[in-house]
């Protein structure tokens, strides 16, 4: 018998955005460039090489994202033990709001991701880097 779901990712999504702030595409762009800010590409590997990345962004897959956050994990990373803002994005904003919840619920401070993702990104001109 198959499950029945009793969360769907309409309301996780609900959930995440009522608990996180969504940064502006403008005011990201505004960002980008902030030694206070560490921008975190959520995306799949191959979204990076198709596509490009936010320059000077962090690639994070989203499959790791709480073992690279957690100090005390065999897997994690540095960067994530910064003093700094962490800007979390995807392609529409929606890996990113669960990322920045769980972030947030994690101890990891302050978060937020950028509304629209790396498409409303790049529909308002932002930077791209692409992989060479």
């Amino acid at each position: 018998m198959p499950s029945t779901i009793t969360t769907g990712y309409k309301a996780l999504l609900e959930q995440a955005n009522a608990a996180v702030t969504a940064l502006p595409t403008e005011a990201a762009i505004a960002l980008a460039a902030s030694p206070d800010h560490v921008f975190v590409d959520l995306r799949d590997p191959r979204e990076l090489k198709r596509e490009g990345k936010i320059p000077g962004a962090f690639h994070c897959p989203r499959g790791m994202l709480e073992f690279w956050i957690d100090p005390d994990s065999p897997y994690a990373k540095p960067v994530f033990q910064q003093d700094k803002t962490f800007v979390f994005y995807c392609a529409s904003a929606w890996r990113s709001a669960l990322s920045a919840k769980t972030a947030q619920e994690m101890g990891l401070a302050p978060v937020t991701h950028v509304a629209g993702g790396f498409s409303a990104w790049k529909a308002a001109g932002g930077p791209v880097e692409m992989p060479e």
